[in-house]
């Protein structure tokens, strides 16, 4: 199940949009205009935004750009929905940050598709789908972790942390970043919390020999990357 952020005034086609995604597994957040969007935001981020292209107080353009121009949302998967089925309007859409565009009206199979396609490729973990950078192997279904058929154990966080790192390779993530994602926005601990979590993360990889795979950058925070194991 995944948490969707749903954006949308026109009270008609809201409801039932709402209403799909909920009968498909959904939690879904219904937020009216921006404003009430970055309040949700606030309180926890969710998997996805899907956002209307005309918001009472803003567009979905400039609710998109705002979206992309703070680092707590900076990565988060977001579908818009425009008003005509044009090559301006969705390359307007495109261009101010959405990763899919998807004219009205249009049926809920093919929205619900275009969500899971957006999930698939940015939040791989939202789907309890197998992850696997450098032949490190994650598949939260069965809660295994593996390298080259060799069974890794790991506790909860570590596993949380892995499932984040590799769902998101090559990325560099801030103890900021990893703390909302990992541990969730309602928690207050501090950012060396990472450090430790890190550090027992390499430890239960080291037996292994793939600790090298999640690798230090200086001054920015973490990220996962097969290329250190070169």
């Amino acid at each position: 199940m995944s948490r969707i952020l749903y954006i949308d005034n026109e009270s008609g086609v809201a409801d039932f949009v709402a209403l799909s995604l909920r009968h498909d597994g959904h939690e879904v957040w219904h937020a009216v205009d921006s404003d009430q969007a970055h309040r949700l935001i606030a309180i926890q981020l969710p998997d996805l935004a899907l956002i209307g292209s005309m918001l009472p107080d803003d567009s979905g353009e400039q609710f998109t750009r705002a979206l992309r121009s703070t680092a707590h949302t900076h990565d988060l998967p977001i579908v818009t929905m425009t008003a005509r089925n044009n090559d301006i309007e969705m390359n307007t859409a495109l261009d101010a940050g959405a990763d899919d565009c998807l004219p009205k009206p249009f049926s809920v199979q093919e929205l619900l598709a275009r969500m899971r396609a957006v999930l698939l490729r940015k939040l791989p973990a939202a789907l309890d789908l197998p992850v696997e950078v450098g032949g490190l192997k994650l598949d939260p279904s069965t809660r295994r972790v593996s390298h080259a058929g060799k069974d890794i154990r790991l506790g909860p966080t570590e596993f949380r942390l892995l499932h984040f790192l590799l769902s998101n390779p090559e990325r560099v993530h801030s103890r900021t970043q990893l703390l909302d994602r990992v541990w969730g926005d309602k928690v207050f601990i501090a950012e060396r919390t990472v450090d430790v979590h890190i550090k027992r993360l390499r430890k239960g990889l080291a037996p292994a020999q793939c600790a090298a795979l999640v690798e230090t950058v200086r001054g920015a925070g973490y990220r996962l990357s097969a290329l250190a194991m070169a």
